[in-house]
């Protein structure tokens, strides 16, 4: 059995708690120290793990202020609609 690697596991943990309710549409992430931390890798782990998330169109980076949980709505033939998040 092969270990995911480990920006895998931090992008698999904030996504459950984007599942989960946890962390809601609007939310802004943690910081990358806390995330850091958090998971015991380094910084460019979770930096790898947040470019994952935003390619899977999850979150969404604002300049200068944080990472945000995006609003993802389904519309009636199943296209997801991304909403920004409020600045």
């Amino acid at each position: 059995m092969t270990v995911a690697p480990q920006w895998e596991q931090v992008a698999d943990d904030i996504r459950a708690q984007i599942e989960s309710g946890e962390l809601r549409p609007g939310d802004r992430l943690p910081p990358t120290d806390q995330l850091r931390e958090r998971h015991r890798v380094a910084a460019s782990v979770v930096r790898q793990a947040i470019l994952a998330l935003q390619a899977e169109g999850v979150v969404r980076g604002v300049p200068g202020v944080g990472v945000f949980v995006v609003d993802r709505v389904a519309d009636h033939e199943g296209t997801v609609i991304v909403l920004k998040p409020p600045v």
